[in-house]
């Protein structure tokens, strides 16, 4: 049987060039727009063009997406417009995603402009105290962000009930199948006891994530943003070996030659540290990551779309979706975990054909993993040992080419 997907994006699937591209003309309410505003955020990404019509008419949504595309708003904003509290202060709207990150990312998207509605929100996951979360849910919640084992065990002891939802979101269905909670996921479903609507994103359409589209959507309309994957070679690599106390010296050297630099780091911690050190070693830099407010990520963006930063430091998850032309170096400032993930903090480069270079520094006792991450890739270059004096950091593209 073809995927639900596959049968319903030919009648669904409509050209990007010509829909309409203010929140305006989308149907959003004005003072979601104004709360919008307030932030920054004037015009909608691709996701939240193609989708917040559809949602907006109360359309069941399935929106094939990758994290950090701009998805959070384009359910969200439709999400809390229509909104209403119910008397027994039971909640409306509910939004299930995997993880606690994730929660608390979309809560921070999700509050200011609830807020601004005068709309009750809580987010639920594991790891926090429970009893302090019932207190503020027998107050009255209009609003839910849950992670799907909380939920549950808050429904089991009576102090949620979901019977009354009439908008339910699954965020990041395909991480929910990778992690075993797309069970939980139609559990929760199955207690929703009203006709409600239901909008899921996904990066992938496929497996167990079409049986959950096809059994819990009505009459879905799919939407699709195009991003593809950048290959290996498509892009230049050079690897480095640096000492610990001089990084952020060939760092910001690298830096200097270049027109515009992403720095990938593991740790939200780690991005702060690195944005204090470039900046002390005079590099303009921004760092981005989940902790931050929007309003905040939304500047660092625009000042290092328009020039006015040399670098943008980066966490892997802040970093998904980020499309900014004319980035001619990566660094990876710590090894990435897999080859995917090499790739897809590299993809930020060599974009529309245009060269890219990436850098992979790595400490003494991240070599193996490095070597392992080389074989993933199908690559075989040498691991240079480097220092900030060392003047082939004034012209990598050269290097790059030396090396080939």
């Amino acid at each position: 049987m073809a995927s639900a997907y596959a049968a319903c994006v030919a009648l669904s699937s409509r050209k990007f060039s010509h829909l309409t591209t203010t929140f305006v003309e989308l149907g959003v309410p004005q003072d979601l727009i104004d709360a919008l505003a307030e932030q920054g955020i004037e015009s909608p990404f691709a996701i939240q063009t193609l989708a917040i019509g559809d949602a907006m008419a109360r359309r069941d949504v399935c929106g094939k997406a990758k994290t950090g595309s701009g998805k959070t708003l384009a359910f969200s904003l439709p999400a809390i417009a229509h909104t209403e509290r119910n008397k027994d202060g039971k909640p409306t709207t509910l939004m299930l995603t995997p993880t606690r990150e994730l929660a608390n990312q979309i809560t921070g998207v999700v509050e200011p402009l609830a807020e601004a509605r005068q709309l009750r929100t809580i987010a639920v996951y594991g790891g926090t105290n429970i009893d302090r979360q019932i207190e503020t849910i027998n107050k009255g919640i209009d609003i839910i962000i849950a992670t799907p084992g909380r939920l549950i065990d808050l429904i089991e002891r009576k102090a949620m009930d979901v019977a009354l939802v009439e908008c339910v979101v699954v965020d990041e269905a395909d991480r929910m199948a990778d992690m075993g909670f797309l069970p939980q996921v139609e559990w929760i479903l199955r207690h929703i006891q009203v006709k409600h609507q239901t909008m899921l994103f996904s990066a992938t359409l496929d497996g167990a994530v079409d049986t959950v589209v096809k059994r819990h959507l009505t009459d879905p309309v799919f939407h699709e943003v195009d991003e593809p994957e950048v290959t290996v070679s498509e892009m230049g690599h050079v690897f480095m070996s640096v000492h610990k106390m001089n990084r952020v010296q060939v760092a910001a050297r690298i830096i200097g030659q270049a027109t515009k630099t992403m720095l990938f780091t593991r740790t939200k911690r780690g991005a702060d540290q690195l944005e204090r050190e470039l900046r002390s070693e005079g590099v303009k830099a921004a760092a981005i990551h989940g902790d931050l407010r929007q309003s905040q990520r939304e500047k660092a963006l625009r000042d290092f779309s328009g020039g006015g930063l040399k670098a943008l430091v980066a966490t892997d998850v802040a970093a998904r979706g980020i499309h900014v032309d004319d980035v001619d170096v990566v660094i990876h400032y710590n090894p990435p975990e897999d080859h995917k993930t090499y790739l897809h903090r590299s993809g930020r480069t060599a974009r529309a054909g245009a060269a890219g270079t990436a850098v992979t520094m790595f400490l003494w006792d991240e070599e193996l993993q490095v070597r392992q991450l080389q074989r993933r890739l199908g690559l075989k270059l040498p691991l240079h040992e480097i220092f900030s004096n060392d003047s082939r950091l004034d012209n990598l593209p050269a290097w790059v080419h030396q090396q080939a």
